[in-house]
């Protein structure tokens, strides 16, 4: 068991316990909630991946990279994986893909320019990040396959460490959070290597946590799990990973999957696991 196993541990124990039931019109599902969910991690001191299930580092490493690149159409992406693709266009799009958002939805790039602002004045406050288009997303705009979960994160540094606070609306703690929180590790890390400073803290407050009927049966057994003691996961990144990632290196990905992989032994994966749309 790491860190981040007891934190998460804790979290989906603190949902299935104490959590509301509320039933979910959008997908047809009650879930177990609560709101206001916020937990602190220390990757430097252990990288967030769960040891008490199987997940998938190409996933999240390729998730990331295609993220930094900025693009929405998922081709580079479903090299790797296919997570996107029940989210996409006709086209192969996802106009809500969180990096195309940083980088060129709101007419300006927000994840260079957070990083040009960051070196030039380390000690800035105003190291914001948005996905969340108020002009298009949620409220009564019409619907559409996916808007934004994490739809906020800031930046900054403190004490010569690059802390990051992600904000979420609304999150899937079985499926969904496990991979946000990895993808943002990993983001702070690449980051943190550009700006040569440490990796601080990554922050995780979701305003909506909960716990699909579909997945209880999966919770129990994640909970009832004798996790054995797993060596903390370093991230060892190669150099010039945010810059390598920023032109959609796909070798980058196979190096951090590799990376990540020879350190990690979890316990069997978690059977028939479906995401609710």
């Amino acid at each position: 068991m790491t860190r981040f196993d007891q934190t998460y541990l804790a979290a989906i124990n603190r949902v299935m316990h104490e959590g509301e039931d509320v039933y979910s019109h959008r997908t047809g599902y009650g879930t177990k909630a609560v709101p206001g969910l916020t937990y602190e991690l220390e990757p430097a001191k252990g990288f967030p991946l769960l040891t008490v299930r199987k997940m998938y580092p190409k996933f999240f490493c390729a998730e990331t990279v295609w993220f930094v690149a900025g693009h929405k159409h998922a081709g580079f992406l479903q090299q790797f994986t296919k997570g996107w693709d029940e989210f996409l266009e006709a086209d192969g799009t996802a106009e809500t893909a969180y990096g195309y958002r940083w980088r060129h939805h709101f007419g300006r790039d927000q994840l260079l320019d957070l990083v040009e602002h960051l070196r030039e004045e380390p000690t800035s406050r105003q190291g914001v990040v948005v996905m969340w288009d108020p002009a298009d997303d949620g409220l009564r705009a019409p619907k559409k396959k996916n808007v934004p979960c994490p739809f906020c994160w800031t930046a900054n540094i403190i004490g010569g460490k690059l802390n990051l606070h992600l904000i979420i609306r609304s999150n899937d703690m079985v499926l969904g959070n496990p991979n946000d929180v990895a993808d943002f590790a990993l983001l702070q890390a690449m980051l943190a290597q550009d700006l040569n400073v440490g990796v601080g803290k990554l922050t995780v407050s979701i305003s909506h946590a909960h716990i699909y009927e579909n997945q209880y049966e999966q919770v129990a057994d994640m909970l009832s799990r004798e996790v054995p003691a797993h060596a903390e996961i370093e991230c060892r990144l190669p150099p010039n990973s945010f810059r390598r990632a920023l032109e959609a290196d796909a070798s980058l990905v196979n190096e951090l999957i590799e990376m990540f992989a020879s350190q990690y032994t979890p316990l069997p994966a978690i059977k028939k696991m479906q995401i609710a749309v």
